[in-house]
């Protein structure tokens, strides 16, 4: 059967929203968004599935509409996952060597990381990444790749991501039940920073805020590397659920409100504008101030920003963000909410547009805040697949010249060029669709 070439599926599963993203990676190295799909999300709520049914549901609509768009079909899928339960920590690791002579190998960093699967951590718990921040050999600091040195004494520094148990098996299994197999899980902090962070912004240091429905996601960079990620258990919604409240008014006209004529700086909102609202089932309309909108929308974002100034500074980088903080998700395109954030944290603040490595064609649609964890997720994949020298890619595939071709005495750089055409020749994850062709 006809594959395509370098093609990724993704998930993100959202408070919100599900959106399901097809993409291409094309010679030029950059990405091309082949199809998406957006649905509700039902039956989650602060990243965390509580009811597998309808988010079932919601993940087949989302993907089925992705698949018509790119005329291909999703067997596999990157999932992303953050929540409430998500938590991270540092560990340091090591390793002594037999010799001080021979060289570090790729497999003696892989067994370092192994082990750090292997450290304590609560019940009910498992652990998601494990990313090493950098490396020691023989005392000597700041090593970002060891391989090739020569020492006794392998240590590293990790950024270990943890998450319930429970909250990631129901993640899995929504995936699997809507006919998806779940090729990784992926921090969606993480896969959002990819999509919107230049590599100059991680080497002077920056926060990433994605700000989503039911979570505010944070990640900080400096000199390169993850050094901090937080989940913060508040989004936009808590800010909808306040206008409902403080208005006396339905979610979906309090989201409309927000959307068309909220700001996050009550300051600049004008004293004698209103905005009419019908009246509940022939009750007589109800007028609201902009100004008033504005105090109950600045009111909590305040508080929101607190909780992820508490996450910087946890990261006791705070005072190393030279690119400062960027904004993304749907929540970071509140009006004013830059300046809100600058005002509250003495930082430079802009807001993040996910077409970091896109091709310029793009759809303009998913050119957007809103799916910069979708579009992470799409390259965090890609990396996982030349990270795995697309041994499962072979084992998926189930072709038997793969075996014919393969010689164990060949060369690292023949091995390499042979994985490089079995990609330009065979897709793992996508049969084609021939109708849609």
């Amino acid at each position: 059967m006809n594959s395509s070439n370098n093609i990724i599926a993704a998930i993100d599963i959202g408070t919100t929203k599900i959106v399901a993203v097809i993409g291409k990676r094309n010679e030029n190295g950059r990405f091309e968004i082949l199809g998406y799909g957006r649905t509700t999300s039902n039956g989650v709520k602060r990243g965390v599935v509580l009811n597998i049914e309808e988010t079932i549901n919601s993940i087949k609509t989302a993907m089925e509409k992705a698949e018509e768009h790119a005329g291909l079909k999703a067997t596999s899928v990157y999932v992303g996952i953050a929540g409430q339960h998500i938590k991270s920590i540092r560990n340091r690791g090591y390793i002594n060597r037999d010799s001080y002579d021979d060289e570090i190998t790729k497999d003696d960093v892989n067994a370092l990381i192994t082990d750090m699967h292997k450290i304590p951590i609560d019940v009910g718990e498992e652990i998601i990444h494990v990313i090493p921040q950098s490396y020691i050999v023989d005392n000597e600091t700041g090593i970002k790749n060891p391989v090739g040195m020569s020492g006794k004494r392998l240590e590293a520094n990790f950024h270990i991501v943890i998450g319930n148990i429970g909250a990631v098996n129901n993640i899995k299994k929504c995936v699997k039940r809507a006919g998806l197999g779940v090729n990784k899980l992926i921090l969606e902090p993480l896969a959002s920073s990819d999509a919107v962070l230049t590599d100059d912004e991680k080497e002077v240091g920056v926060a990433l805020v994605d700000i989503g429905g039911g979570t505010t996601d944070v990640a900080v960079y400096y000199d390169g590397i993850i050094h901090h990620t937080a989940v913060i258990p508040f989004g936009g919604n808590i800010v909808t659920n306040d206008i409902k409240t403080g208005c006396s008014i339905l979610e979906r006209q309090a989201e409309s409100l927000k959307i068309q004529f909220g700001s996050a700086l009550a300051d600049t909102a004008q004293e004698n504008k209103v905005v009419t609202i019908p009246g509940i089932s022939g009750r007589p309309p109800k007028e609201i101030s902009f100004k008033s909108l504005a105090h109950i929308i600045q009111s909590r974002m305040e508080e929101i920003i607190d909780e992820i100034y508490f996450e910087i500074e946890s990261s006791n980088l705070s005072d190393k963000l030279g690119a400062g903080i960027v904004l993304t998700g749907g929540g970071s395109l509140l009006r004013n909410l830059p300046q809100l954030v600058s005002w509250k944290t003495g930082q430079d603040v802009r807001i993040g547009y996910p077409n970091e490595f896109l091709v310029s064609e793009i759809i303009e649609e998913i050119n957007q805040p809103m799916y910069s964890t979708s579009i992470g997720l799409i390259l965090k994949g890609y990396q996982d697949i030349i990270k795995r020298n697309l041994n499962f890619e072979m084992e998926e595939s189930g072709i038997d010249e793969m075996e014919e071709n393969v010689n164990n005495e060949k060369k690292p750089k023949e091995k390499k060029k042979f994985f490089e055409d079995i990609l330009e020749r065979f897709g793992g994850f996508f049969e084609v669709d021939d109708t849609k062709m």
